[in-house]
């Protein structure tokens, strides 16, 4: 009975060193692999005298672990109790989280104005960018929060 424990246990030491091993390569091999991306880009841009965009899903790329393993570790980690004591209660209400369409226009319009503070600066015409100033204020007229 001994001798399955101590193969069992030898089994997982060599497990956990394979997969430390593993965690390490992969790590130096996504490093590799972006800095020579870079590389890429730099040459291009020097060669050619624009930048390389990257295909949309690497840069939309986020890794985020799955919320279903989270939570089954913290359950099982943790009490019911201490689970049901996280929960937050009806008196507070979470803040509402910024708008990213009236966030957008508010940087729209602050660029606008400064593009209109160079223009007026430099003596060119203002005309096209106050009626640009105009439409994003009203876009935001028309959103309710000006």
């Amino acid at each position: 009975m001994s001798d399955v424990i101590s193969e069992y246990l030898k089994w997982k030491q060599q497990g956990d060193n394979l997969r430390s091993q593993a965690k390490e390569a992969m790590e130096s091999r996504f490093r590799e692999l972006l800095s020579e991306a870079v590389q890429i880009a730099a040459e291009y841009r020097a060669d050619f005298g624009s930048t390389l965009k990257p295909p949309p899903p690497v840069t939309s790329f986020r890794f985020k672990a799955s919320p279903r393993s989270r939570a089954k570790k913290r359950a099982s980690k943790q009490g019911s109790a201490r689970k049901n004591a996280r929960e937050p209660s009806p008196a507070q209400s979470p803040a509402p989280k910024p708008n990213r369409k009236l966030a957008g226009l508010q940087r729209q319009l602050a660029t606008a104005k400064k593009k209109l503070d160079e223009a007026k600066a430099v003596g060119k015409p203002t005309k096209p960018i106050e009626d640009r100033i105009y439409e994003i204020e009203d876009e935001l007229r028309l959103s309710g929060n000006a």
